[in-house]
């Protein structure tokens, strides 16, 4: 009797430890470093005109610097940005570079829209900050969305990137400016690349 007991326990203690079935992914944990590039497609107001613009973009994140490249979608440069903790600088083919302390109003400024670059850290990965300012992951099973600074962010699409994790494909993201009327940002993910 008391080998059976003993065999069910080592059998139960099994069951307990036995690796997550492959077929439900985990979030992917939060990387500080990571290279990232997809396409966008952007709708806002300018001046009481609709206006939209679609295109490519790279995305390289450090713990201190965000570095991105907007362009056409044949691949010309619209525009290369840099954030740093103190400053963010914007340049546009043939225009001198811009400085300003706020990536939102730099952007919304040059741009004609606001790109919202401190919450895009989280958001591009899944996760967000809470009212506590405790990070937060979305759930990766299905469509999720949350508003964080004004911004509507919905998580549409998810992939599952080599190692297992389920991470991010497609993120559609809505604002209502004064300036800019309802603006409709939707990200598409092509390429993830923690470092």
């Amino acid at each position: 009797m008391r080998y059976l007991i003993l065999v069910f326990a080592l059998l139960l203690g099994a069951c307990q430890t036995a690796p997550s079935i492959k077929g439900s992914p985990s979030a992917a944990p939060y990387y500080k470093v990571i290279s990232l590039s997809g396409r966008l497609s952007v709708s806002y107001q300018q001046l009481g005109k609709a206006q939209s613009l679609q295109g490519k973009f790279t995305w390289d994140q450090t713990a201190n610097t965000t570095s991105i490249a907007l362009f056409t979608p044949l691949g010309q440069t619209i525009a290369q940005i840099m954030i740093e903790p103190e400053r963010a600088m914007l340049q546009q083919t043939g225009e001198a570079l811009r400085i300003a302390k706020d990536i939102n109003v730099l952007t919304s400024d040059a741009l004609g829209w606001p790109l919202p670059v401190n919450g895009l850290k989280e958001w591009l990965q899944g996760f967000y900050t809470n009212a506590l300012g405790q990070q937060q992951v979305v759930m990766r099973d299905a469509q999720t969305g949350f508003i964080d600074s004004g911004w509507e962010v919905q998580y549409v699409l998810w992939q599952e990137d080599g190692s297992g994790y389920r991470i991010p494909k497609r993120i559609d993201l809505k604002h209502l400016s004064k300036r800019h009327g309802e603006i409709n940002l939707k990200i598409v993910l092509d390429s993830w690349i923690p470092k």
